[in-house]
Parts: C-alpha cells; sequence; structure tokens
C-alpha cells in the first residue's frame, strides 16, 4: 500500500460566537478577544455549532494567510493569532483554544481548539496570554513518529515504521495484536513547531533513541497515588518532556513523520515503550484531503475513537513530579 502524505497545515476551527458564556459575568456573550474576556466565566459549545476547515499558508514576515482551495477565508488574507486561552473541563483537565481574525470580507472571529471540543459541557475560562507566539498554529498538527522508528509487532519482532503496510499487526498494550489501518506519511522542514523532540536511548527505558513530534503523547505509567494525579497512567505531550539536556528538540534539516491509525485509539510500543497512535476524530479528518478523508469516513463511522484513558499531563504536572519520578527508568531497563 502507498502511504498517504499529510496535508499542508489546516485546522478545525468554530466561529467564536458559536462558543459562548453559559455562567458568568458575560452571560450570553459569544468568545471574544482578551481584553473583553472575564476568566472564571463558564464557556459552552453551541449544540448546533458546526466547525469549518481553514487551510493556511505561510504569508510575509512570517505570518500566515488564508491558502488558496481553503474553504473558510480569502484566499492570501492574513490570519491573525489575537490570543491563547486555556480552559478547564468539568474533570479538570486543561484545553487550550486559539483565538483566530480573518482578515477580509470573508474573515471575524474564529476559534480553533488544540484538543476536542464537546456540546453540553462546561469549560471554565482559566487563563487568557494575549500574546501567545505565531508558531502557537502549529499545535495543530497530528501526531507521527520519524522514519527508523521501531514498532513492536504482534510476533514481538520490531520493524522501522517505513516498512509497516496497512493490515500488518502491530501489539497493542490494551487490546493485543491489531492490525493497522491506515498510515500516513509526510516530509517537512525540522523547524519550530514541526521541530522533533528526541528522548535518548534509556531516558524512559527505550531501546533507541524515540524521536516523535511536538504533540505526540508518550505513555508512563508512574505507581503512588497523589492528590494532583487521578490515575498511575500518564500521556505526556512530548514537548513537555524538553528540560534542554536529558530531552531536546532537533532543528534543521528535513524530517519524515508517520503516522499510524487503528480500529481505536491505541497504547502502542516505540522504539520498547508505549506510545500513542493517531486519534481519529472530526477535528483529525477535517485536516486530511477530501479523498482522503472521505476513505477514512467510511472507514472510522462515526469519527469518535475514545481518547485512551489517563490522566493528560501538563507542563505544571510534570515540573511538580520532578525529573527524578519521569527520567528514573535508565538504560539498564532499555534492553528488555
Amino acid at each position: 500500500m502507498t502511504t498517504t502524505p499529510h496535508p499542508g497545515p489546516a485546522c478545525e476551527v468554530f466561529a467564536a460566537d458559536d462558543i459562548f458564556v453559559s455562567s458568568g459575568a458575560n452571560l450570553g456573550d459569544g468568545l471574544e478577544e482578551p481584553d473583553l474576556v472575564c476568566p472564571g466565566d463558564i464557556y459552552e459549545l453551541a449544540r448546533a455549532a458546526r466547525s469549518r476547515r481553514l487551510l493556511l499558508a505561510p504569508g510575509p514576515e512570517a505570518a500566515l494567510s488564508v491558502a488558496p482551495g481553503s474553504p473558510l477565508g480569502a484566499p492570501g488574507a492574513a490570519v491573525r493569532l489575537a490570543a491563547r486561552y486555556t480552559l478547564m473541563t468539568p474533570e479538570g483537565q486543561p484545553l487550550d483554544l486559539l483565538l483566530l481574525r480573518l482578515d477580509g470580507p470573508a474573515g471575524g472571529l474564529f476559534a480553533a481548539p488544540l484538543s476536542p471540543l464537546g456540546p453540553r459541557i462546561d469549560y471554565t475560562l482559566v487563563q487568557v496570554d494575549a500574546a501567545p507566539p505565531a508558531a502557537a498554529l502549529s499545535d495543530l498538527l497530528c501526531v507521527s513518529f520519524v522514519h527508523g522508528t521501531m514498532i513492536t509487532l504482534a510476533c514481538g519482532s520490531q520493524r522501522p515504521i517505513e516498512t509497516l503496510r496497512a493490515g500488518d499487526r502491530v501489539l497493542t498494550r490494551d487490546h493485543g495484536p491489531q492490525p493497522i489501518r491506515w498510515i500516513g506519511h509526510a516530509t517537512q522542514r525540522a523547524l519550530g513547531a514541526l521541530a522533533p523532540v528526541v528522548i535518548p536511548r534509556g531516558t524512559l527505558g527505550n531501546s533507541g533513541d524515540l524521536i516523535v513530534s511536538q504533540h505526540h503523547r508518550i505513555f508512563l505509567y508512574r505507581p503512588g497515588r497523589r492528590p494532583d494525579m487521578p490515575t498511575a497512567e500518564l500521556l505526556v505531550q512530548a514537548r513537555h518532556l524538553v528540560d534542554g539536556s536529558t530531552v531536546y528538540l532537533r532543528e534543521g534539516g528535513m524530517v519524515g513523520y508517520f503516522s499510524l491509525v487503528f480500529d481505536r485509539h491505541e497504547i502502542i510500543y516505540a522504539e520498547g515503550i508505549p506510545a500513542e497512535s493517531l486519534r481519529v476524530t472530526e477535528a483529525t479528518v477535517a485536516r486530511l484531503p477530501q479523498g482522503l478523508s472521505q476513505g477514512l469516513r467510511a472507514s472510522f463511522p462515526g469519527l469518535a475513537q475514545p481518547q485512551h484513558f489517563g490522566t493528560e499531563a501538563n507542563r505544571q504536572l510534570l515540573d511538580r513530579l520532578g525529573p527524578a519520578a519521569l527520567f528514573r527508568r535508565r538504560a539498564s531497563t532499555a534492553a528488555r
């Protein structure tokens, strides 16, 4: 099977008015720019809200613009990052959301959630970043492994990810051997938010260097209950492990990224340690080319793979745990 490339930069957005205050000082108002919002307000996504797909292209002076063929916005119109908001779910999990302003006659304010956003859920605004870096738009990329990553198969052997094909059976943590349903491949410049994270051999018990995209989540099991850890199972975005010494970004040149999709959102084994597969949701499929998205919709009815259960570990939680708790499994465990 020929692998299918990822699309160019794209994101799923909602009209800002579709995310409204259901309780708080700005009751009834839609999401606004930083000087008009109030931390503590509770937001909901309107039940009739429908996401739209925005295609992005490089603009002048490292800015972004609306790409030709985008279903939303006027081609060439500037896309400005107005704010980054952190919302809290009822379960206490953070959800980041970008507020975008599209210039031009087809523009306006739009909200791009960095995690799935659902109706009938209360989201409390807890943090406002009025001047986020433009690179935050690249947070919307899919999770990927790099060329050469060794993936554990159902038989226990390992193969480089680029040699895998749809139908190959991979060992999963929770459901045993599972066939690959789809493989995506893209080659990108390893700069900024597209630079991969390098987790050197042995850092987490990995048998070789594990190199992944910045938002790829690694599965960590840390026994011993803590008040700030509802479960002993952590899902940690690779970018949160970067400390400049043990784990680092590798910038420069080109990088080949690969994504794997299964019937469910799975935890698989890469370089001998558990990491997530690409989770299929409407937000994921909205970023794919139309021909590919139609195929995925046929293969995954409902587009609602539940997220693997675990505590989503943000940077603040990892700082509280400390490096000793994160990196305590050294090279002695790597050969297991």
